[in-house]
């Protein structure tokens, strides 16, 4: 009996010991595929050690999760291209460029501890993100106090300007596309365009849709607009799951037009709730919506049309002169049309690599130095980023001219973009009807 029981408590001893291998295994294995790049060609992984790569390590911080992920998903494949292009022409200061992808979840706080992981654990220079101007809020302090340049593709808030300007960034921010001070005039002038001289208003209640709404009203007011609800604007929780009053209230008075700053998930529930309480007004819209995920979800009326038609809407357009070779390695890559925002991240990558060759180090602290050098006047005008890192290691200046714009970047780390003007058809399908311009 005593042998009986020694053997099987060493076969017990034997299979808790597999299973804390296999566990232990498991467990690595998961960390390793979470710190991987998602990119297909291979090109930027990074083992997700907390040792500093020999070159130029970078981030992305960008939503694939959570109420801006219909948008943010169309952006997360620009970086790896761009870190691919690089890599096959050399790479930056002589080393192959790396990267680390993290979902923001299009979340505040998921975005600060993604900023944290980078900054302080995978140890970046440079981070592609955030595209949500309240998750860029979150993980700015984070990316200065670490001495990590953060270049946003979306974020358009117009408090980072001021921020800027006031010297808290030190210079570690700057953003490829323009901030809403801009898109509010260009919405502003598109409504008067239109002789819609009334306005209600409804945004979201955060850093995007409330700086919007205030320089919307500004802008549409000096063109000679009313705007019905300014003495209470209507304003709703990200979190929100009901809006019913919120959506009657930016209805109030009837106003020929209805300026809507929302995300995709949330803003489909004011658009159905207006519907479904019989408002007919003119819907403004902005880029935060610009996506056949959110039309979708809005879904169509009782006559079998779109609850959106006739909707118009601004959304930062490219039209940089190096747009037409990176559409063509766009869709070679990823076989679908090029998207809203895909030449924005990857822009924004792309002064990262140029920063770093022209400071000729792989550190946030030098590489911040040199983003308006290499994007602005004087120095060569190149549309290829090889073209650029090899001119920079020959001692030359350029002047960067990106995909979504020429990309000129100020003091307060802004830049100046047209727009494009968008709708949605009778079939749900998005369609581009023209520019404007703030």
């Amino acid at each position: 009996m005593s042998n009986l029981i020694s053997s099987n408590r060493l076969k017990l001893g034997r299979a808790l010991s597999l299973a804390a291998v296999t566990l232990t295994v498991g467990i690595l294995a998961a960390a390793c595929q979470e710190s991987a790049p998602p990119t297909s060609q291979g090109q930027g992984a990074t083992s997700g050690n907390s040792t500093p790569a020999k070159g130029l390590k970078i981030g992305s911080l960008l939503p694939s999760t959570g109420d801006l992920a219909s948008v943010g998903q169309q952006m997360v494949a620009s970086v790896p291209m761009l870190v691919d292009t690089v890599n096959a022409c050399g790479g930056v200061n002589g080393e192959p460029m790396t990267l680390v992808s993290v979902d923001d979840q299009t979340d505040p706080a998921a975005g600060a501890e993604g900023m944290t992981r980078l900054a302080e654990k995978e140890r970046v220079a440079g981070v592609v993100g955030s595209f949500a101007s309240s998750v860029s809020t979150a993980a700015l302090p984070i990316a200065v106090r670490n001495k990590v340049v953060l270049i946003s593709p979306g974020s358009t808030s117009p408090v980072f300007t001021q921020a800027a300007k006031e010297g808290k960034y030190q210079g570690y921010w700057a953003r490829t596309a323009p901030p809403d001070t801009y898109q509010a005039q260009a919405l502003a002038r598109l409504a008067t365009e239109r002789n819609l001289d009334t306005a209600g208003t409804i945004v979201i209640n955060n850093d995007y849709g409330v700086g919007f709404e205030q320089e919307f009203v500004k802008a549409f007011e000096s063109q000679g607009g009313k705007v019905l609800n300014k003495a209470r604007p209507t304003r709703y929780d990200p979190k929100a799951t009901t809006v019913e009053t919120e959506a009657a209230a930016a209805f109030a008075g009837n106003p020929k037009a209805v300026a809507a700053v929302l995300y995709a998930d949330t803003g489909s529930l004011i658009v159905k709730s207006a519907y479904e309480q019989g408002k007919r007004s003119q819907f403004l819209l902005t880029d935060g919506v610009y996506s056949q995920d959110f039309v979708d979800k809005v879904g169509k009326g009782q006559d079998g049309k779109s609850i959106l038609t006739g909707a118009l809407g601004t959304v930062p357009g490219a039209s940089g002169k190096s747009l037409d070779a990176f559409t063509k390695l766009w869709e070679e890559k990823q076989k679908r049309p090029l998207v809203a925002y895909a030449a924005h991240a990857w822009d924004a990558a792309a002064i990262l690599a140029l920063a770093a060759q022209a400071a000729k180090s792989n550190s946030g602290e030098a590489m911040k130095d040199k983003l308006r050098e290499v994007t602005n006047t004087p120095g060569e005008e190149v549309t290829d980023v090889c073209k650029g890192l090899a001119l920079l290691k020959e001692g030359k200046d350029i002047n960067y001219q990106g995909a979504s714009g020429d990309v000129d970047i100020d003091a307060a780390g802004d830049v100046v973009g047209s727009y494009d003007v968008w709708t949605v058809k009778d079939d749900g399908k998005l369609a581009t009807i023209g520019k404007v311009k703030p």
